[in-house]
């Protein structure tokens, strides 16, 4: 029997259809693609997808993407792959990248308010199955608080228009990665995703200086992505900065 390379398709490697269709449309076709990624993060994509996973669909992503773990597995063996499952980071689908530039551009709008206001121009919409809910920006110079970031005002907004500060089921669209506060503030209220355009390397807090999204000692529902829309937001950055200068 030929030894499965990394250019086999997944298909070919006792993976359901549906699975590879959705493993597919995040960018993962072949072994090689599945053993960077890692199964871990294949099986806990494809529960967030509601594929209705089961543990043997876990081993079969293992046996594909893994040499090192033995056929069948051991006992040993086993308990680590499932510490893993538990201890990774929150995964979620993310919509498609056109639908998150679209939400991003109206976070962006919210942004160029703020720097009309002379506040630093980041702006954040909360969205629930793809319809706006919230809108917001940067308003602590206007309100003297240094709490009222975008994604604070408008996890309030949105608190308020649902009744509930959880917000379960919901996106946040913010245009700088979160610091430390917002970030909290985001977990706690259980929002699904955040999806961030530039980075913030002074005081991120979703990758850039330290990653709370990704801690899991505190129990984290939120997965989180950057990167959209991201010279967009720096630009209105820098024009802001410059103008300060």
């Amino acid at each position: 029997m030929t030894c499965p390379s990394d250019t086999t398709p997944l298909i070919e490697l006792s993976i359901p259809p549906k699975a590879v269709a959705i493993l597919k449309t995040e960018g993962i076709h072949t072994r090689g693609d599945l053993h960077r990624c890692g199964p871990v993060y294949a099986f806990l994509l494809l529960k967030a997808a509601a594929l209705g996973v089961t543990e043997s669909l876990l081993w079969r992503l293992v046996q594909a993407a893994d040499t090192q773990t033995h056929w069948p597995p051991t006992l040993a063996e086993k308990q680590s792959w499932h510490d893993a499952i538990r201890q990774h980071p929150p995964v979620a689908i993310f919509p498609p990248t056109n639908i998150m530039q679209s939400w991003m551009a109206k976070a962006l709008d919210q942004a160029r308010l703020a720097l009309q206001y002379q506040e630093v121009p980041v702006g954040a919409v909360i969205v629930r199955e793809n319809t706006l809910i919230a809108a917001a920006h940067n308003q602590c110079v206007t309100h003297h608080n240094v709490s009222h970031h975008a994604e604070i005002q408008a996890l309030n907004l949105a608190g308020m228009v649902t009744n509930n500060y959880r917000l379960d089921g919901c996106d946040v669209y913010v245009t700088l990665e979160p610091c430390a506060m917002c970030a909290s503030a985001l977990i706690q209220a259980r929002v699904r995703r955040v999806i961030f355009g530039a980075t913030e390397p002074k005081t991120g807090a979703a990758g850039s200086v330290l990653n709370l999204f990704n801690e899991p000692k505190l129990n984290a529902h939120t997965a989180c992505r950057g990167g959209v829309l991201a010279s967009e937001s720096q630009a209105l950055l820098q024009t802001f900065f410059q103008h300060r200068r």
